[in-house]
Formats: C-alpha cells, structure tokens, sequence
C-alpha cells in the first residue's frame, strides 16, 4: 500500500478547506526506502556501540540483553526519521500541485 497523507487545500470564497490525499507512488516509495536501508542498518549498529559505552561511561551491567534493550531505545528514536523522510516527500508533492510560488 503507498504511502499517503492528507493536506488542506484552501478554496477560493469558502471558510473551510479541502482535503487533498497525496500518495507516494510505488516507485518513489520503493525509492526513498532503498535510499535509507543503507542507513538504517549503520544507524542500528551506531546505537548498539553508543549503548554499549554508555553501559560503560555509566558502570552498568554491559551484558548483552542490556545492550540490546538499550540500542532498540536508541534506534526506535533515530529510527523515526524514516517516517519524516516519507511525510517530508508528499508534503513536498502537495506543495508542487497546489501552493502557488
């Protein structure tokens, strides 16, 4: 299923908006989503070496499940971004099809 998102689109002599959907096609999803595969893997591996030294810095227990519980934090944080990226794309589609410039 594409990624979508709905934006007001003021209309002329009317007080109320009307709500555009604007998709990502496949392509451009598909895209997007290979452009930060890449990065995504880097970013998981820069949270577990992040957790494992604030484990450190910190003196806790450094064993594995605590990194882990710890660099899943970390991603899940970083890892929000991916969205933005997405919403960022149909936002800029949106402004394309209806924002004068």
């Amino acid at each position: 299923m594409a990624f979508s998102r709905r934006f007001p689109r003021d209309v002329k002599g009317s007080p109320y908006p009307t709500w555009e959907e604007v998709y990502l096609s496949e392509e451009e999803e598909s895209r997007l989503e290979k452009e930060h595969h890449a990065l995504t893997l880097d970013l998981m591996k820069e949270c577990l070496d992040d957790a494992k030294r604030l484990l450190a810095e910190r003196e806790f227990a450094d064993d594995q499940e605590s990194v882990i519980a710890v660099a899943t934090a970390l991603f899940n944080q970083r890892a929000r971004h991916a969205v933005f990226v997405k919403e960022e794309a149909v936002k800029e589609k949106f402004d394309k099809a209806y924002r004068k410039p």
